[in-house]
């Protein structure tokens, strides 16, 4: 099954990157976190950044970037397989010509999870939201970011336990 969403999620990016008419709007990420109890984290990802840019100032300015992920949990007691979608809102610091560019993130997405019971947590469903926050610098083509996320139900079906990320994530802008 993993190789199969590995096999898609390699297409999707092989053939948006190709499709691309400006450089600079997209990226892949690669990303590695851990969540408690001793759940590693591995996510691949392809962005979209927005095209518009808002309340532009001297500071910086607002845009952001859509995300498209594949997603795998890792924990003695079995595994996770997931896909998410998220907008992203990024307030960037500074000008988008600048080499080295920081700024920090936020957004609320949806997930499907192939399994909902890891280690000691029950996320009860399959439909998840993936919200995160986050800090991130932009060098050239290179991004690094390091988020907080939380995956939950919202309580739609319970128990509710969620699960809370700390992922550090590399994208290659192109």
């Amino acid at each position: 099954m993993i190789k199969k969403h590995l096999w898609l999620l390699a297409a999707v990016i092989l053939t948006c990157s190709t499709a691309a008419a400006e450089p600079g709007g997209w990226g892949v990420s690669f990303g590695y976190g851990e969540a408690d109890p001793s759940i590693d984290i591995y996510r691949l990802g392809l962005k979209k950044d927005f095209t518009a840019k808002w309340f532009e100032n001297s500071t910086g300015y607002l845009s952001g970037y859509f995300e498209l992920s594949y997603n795998r949990w890792e924990h003695d007691s079995g595994n996770i397989d997931a896909i998410a979608f998220s907008p992203v809102f990024a307030y960037y610091f500074g000008d988008a010509d600048n080499l080295v560019v920081p700024y920090i993130e936020a957004g609320i997405g949806g997930a499907y999870l192939d399994e909902y019971h890891i280690a000691d947590r029950n996320l009860s469903s399959s439909l998840q939201f993936e919200d995160r926050v986050g800090l991130g610098l932009r060098i050239d083509f290179l991004d690094l970011s390091f988020r907080y996320m939380h995956y939950s139900n919202a309580s739609i079906k319970k128990p509710n336990h969620g699960i809370d990320i700390l992922i550090f994530t590399t994208s290659i802008q192109f």
